[in-house]
């Protein structure tokens, strides 16, 4: 994997991996009604959609595990697509079981681009389930946040729990960044040249982190209020979490991969 799209690669697959082990290993599903499984499975279908064509630019040659990476991306947007028109479809069994297999597919295709890493196997796969952590728990935060609209008898409990998962992975993920090293690396310049000058991206990565630190913390103070308003302010910041963790991961996974693939593809 090399480039651009290899970068983007990284960031939709942590995304929707991260987003469908929280939507289908949490106990949501005896809390929240099927319509939010197919809201969230719509939304993390076309995120599959966005890393199966970046994957498919992405991957050169000089990759061993390319056509394994390939496969397991196909497989797992398929799983996603699959279950998201059973929801629609209203057979929502086959769509629950279809929804738990397709977390190790996505599992699968992040184990797939730890061998793109510039560092080691073990210490590659460790930033990429945090980067999953974090990028998961605030788009399933922030659709959840959009639930409480449409169901107003929903308790508080479930967005309770993300915003905590949240809490969490903040911290990990702000690990994961220091474990990538703060010297200056070789990294995809057209994303934006910024992120090359002093070896500026862990810095931002770690700042972007450390605000969305803060805006978790906030989330749980709105959500000690009793009246609606408080989810609709929970939800209001985690608008605001979506854009710094994305922006967090863009900018720490220009310096993960192995540069000396696109080498030696070219």
């Amino acid at each position: 994997m090399t480039g651009v799209a290899g970068v983007m690669a990284l960031v939709l697959a942590e995304a929707v991996a991260g987003s469908t082990v929280f939507l289908w290993l949490t106990p949501l599903w005896g809390e929240v009604k099927p319509g939010f499984f197919a809201l969230v499975g719509s939304v993390v279908t076309v995120l599959a959609v966005g890393a199966w064509f970046s994957v498919a630019s992405a991957v050169v040659d000089a990759y061993g595990p390319g056509d394994l990476l390939r496969a397991t991306t196909i497989a797992a947007t398929a799983a996603s697509a699959v279950s998201t028109l059973l929801l629609f479809a209203r057979q929502r069994t086959v769509a629950r079981v279809v929804g738990v297999l397709s977390v190790p597919l996505w599992l699968a295709v992040l184990a797939s681009m730890g061998g793109a890493g510039r560092q080691s196997l073990g210490l590659s796969l460790f930033q990429l389930a945090a980067g999953a952590a974090l990028l998961g728990a605030t788009t399933d935060g922030l659709l959840l946040g959009h639930w409480y609209l449409t169901d107003r008898r929903l308790t508080r409990r479930p967005i309770e729990r993300t915003t905590t998962i949240l809490l969490v992975s903040v911290v990990v993920a702000a690990v994961a960044v220091i474990t990538a090293g703060f010297s200056g690396v070789e990294v995809a310049t057209s994303i934006n040249p910024l992120l090359t000058a002093g070896a500026l991206a862990p810095w931002i990565a770690l700042g972007m982190i450390a605000a969305t630190a803060l805006i978790a913390v906030l989330v749980k103070a709105a959500l000690r209020g009793e009246r609606a308003s408080a989810v609709q302010s929970a939800t209001g910041f985690y608008y605001l979490a979506v854009v710094t963790a994305f922006t967090a991961e863009v900018a720490v996974k220009t310096r993960f991969l192995d540069t000396a693939l696109g080498a030696r593809a070219t």
